[in-house]
């Protein structure tokens, strides 16, 4: 099968969905993406035209696991997968919103934490069910689902350092900070920390002689960001891991796992066929 004609399969995976839902998410998002991606190009950004395509490649990624792997992936956890991707890349990235409304990375590395400890738990949960050798408990499946989550988010710091060191694109959002502690300014190089209060203004002077001036205070070039970030990200899958715990203890499913468990296709079949669903 051509790549091409591959596309069109996962794509009218979308279109022909069992779940209304899914089909008019995807719809919509597919046709506010095409929109801004003629945007882009009237306005001659390129960079953005290229986000605008690398989403519509994203969208395509739970239909191509799916497929691949034999899987079923809920239409909830499908949706909220679709939302994530527009509100990151379209929304934060090309609109701005990432500037413009405070909290929005906050936001979304916290569903971050918690979809991947969905995910993390649901793969663990797999292989566990699947392997006759060995059976986990319900802490050590919740322990590695915790850590799959906080692994994904830490590699992704490491991707917004790389790309900030190497083309200098600040997705390690700075802030303005009026204290700042520091053992490099001791004079003695004693190790003591020179501590500097109430700052109100810096100014970066250049080789060229060229100055920049912050108003405000100090400049922090990602730290409190990565920490805030990681720290969120340990919420959501704090928030999961927790709810993935109580399931398997109980051996009872409830709303939230229904939503976000992948399951193997004859396995998520048998079980709708036991629930009266089609």
């Amino acid at each position: 099968m051509s790549v091409g004609k591959y596309i069109k399969k996962l794509t009218d995976s979308y279109r022909h969905n069992d779940s209304k839902a899914v089909r008019i998410v995807y719809l919509v998002l597919h046709i506010l993406v095409l929109l801004t991606a003629v945007r882009c190009l009237l306005r001659q950004n390129y960079e953005n035209f290229a986000l605008c395509i690398l989403v519509l490649v994203l969208f395509l990624a739970p239909a191509f696991l799916a497929d691949k792997l034999d899987l079923t992936i809920p239409p909830l956890f499908q949706i909220i997968i679709f939302l994530f991707i527009f509100a990151a890349e379209i929304l934060g990235e090309v609109n701005h919103y990432y500037v413009k409304i405070p909290g929005w990375d906050t936001i979304l590395h916290t569903m971050n934490g918690f979809l991947c400890a969905a995910i993390g738990f649901s793969l663990v949960y797999l292989l566990n069910r699947g392997s006759k050798n060995v059976k986990l408990s319900p802490f050590y499946l919740t322990l590695v689902a915790f850590c799959f989550s906080m692994t994904i988010g830490v590699i992704w710091e490491f991707f917004e350092f790389t790309m900030d060191q190497l083309f200098l694109l600040d997705m390690q959002k700075d802030f303005i900070v009026t204290q700042i502690g520091s053992v490099t300014l001791d004079p003695q190089q004693a190790q003591n920390v020179i501590r500097i209060k109430d700052i109100v203004q810096t100014v970066i002077t250049t080789a060229s002689g060229e100055t920049t001036t912050i108003t405000g205070g100090y400049l922090d070039i990602g730290i409190i960001d990565s920490m805030k970030d990681l720290l969120v990200n340990l919420v959501g899958a704090v928030v999961f891991s927790i709810i993935g715990y109580i399931t398997l203890k109980k051996s009872k499913s409830n709303k939230v796992t229904e939503n976000f468990m992948i399951r193997p296709k004859e396995h998520a079949e048998n079980e709708n066929e036991g629930n009266g669903m089609k």
